[in-house]
């Protein structure tokens, strides 16, 4: 799990005052994720960035108050998580899917293109596609970014957060990349891995979605804001149900009707 420093943090490790720390950030000096107000910035990119130690003193950010649940599928319901996924499905034109943080998908894959659905069906598909999202999860760039994956096709991801924790990810994608459809000797690594065979592979190869660089970067600004609106519901739900479960409390014993020291045989 990512290490996230906040402002002060930075201050502090710099010894610059606070606007200077937003202007190296929103100039690209400093890598960082703007949530609602706020920035956040991964400890271990700032380090590498600026040429210094990770700082041993960063602690996972841990929100104010209760500690939120652990995962997205704790939070969200599998119709509204499997709705949102739907609507950016249909929204952007590309598959989507929602995760949580292990890589576990909490939906079914929106929307998806032909090639995957010639792949999604094979018994090793799924593993693999689990091992693609965990990547993901561990993905240095906070910032949603476009990545070939194992399949060949590009894919996004951003993170869901409670409290300013990552809980989750939505990750969008089956893009047609650069140089497709890819040479015949990939597309036979990749049948082998999903346990296809090359010929079905390549009728469904050209079955990905086209999109040009325009609505590349359109849909990299606005995934980080699908991402902000989930994770205000959840940050609002967690702030609710935390609360009743910390009240629950086992019944009381039904105290003894009988009178103390009354004979009770």
């Amino acid at each position: 799990m990512n290490t996230f420093l906040t402002s002060r943090e930075i201050q502090d490790l710099l010894n610059v005052d606070r606007s200077t720390v937003y202007r190296m950030a929103e100039d690209g000096r400093l890598p960082g994720l703007k949530i609602g107000r706020q920035w956040r910035f991964p400890a271990d990119r700032v380090a590498e960035q600026l040429g210094l130690s990770t700082p041993a003193s960063a602690q996972p950010l841990q929100a104010p108050g209760p500690a939120p649940s652990a995962e997205i599928d704790h939070l969200l319901q599998p119709e509204v998580a499997q709705s949102v996924a739907d609507l950016m499905g249909d929204l952007f034109g590309l598959m989507a899917v929602i995760t949580n943080m292990d890589g576990q998908p909490i939906t079914g894959v929106a929307n998806p293109c032909g090639y995957y659905a010639a792949i999604a069906g094979q018994p090793d598909a799924a593993d693999a596609c689990l091992s693609q999202w965990r990547l993901f999860a561990e993905e240095p760039h906070v910032a949603p970014r476009w990545v070939r994956t194992h399949l060949g096709f590009l894919c996004a991801r951003t993170f869901v957060w409670v409290d300013l924790k990552p809980v989750g990810m939505i990750v969008v994608g089956g893009v047609t990349p650069p140089a497709w459809p890819p040479p015949r000797e990939l597309l036979e690594a990749i049948a082998d891995e999903v346990g296809l065979s090359p010929e079905l592979l390549a009728g469904a190869v050209n079955q990905t979605w086209s999109i040009d660089s325009h609505e590349q970067r359109r849909i990299l600004r606005l995934l980080p804001q699908m991402g902000d609106l989930v994770s205000h519901l959840l940050s609002a739900r967690n702030r609710l149900v935390t609360p009743m479960d910390a009240t629950e409390t086992p019944a009381s014993p039904v105290p003894s009707t009988t009178p103390h020291g009354e004979d009770q045989s």
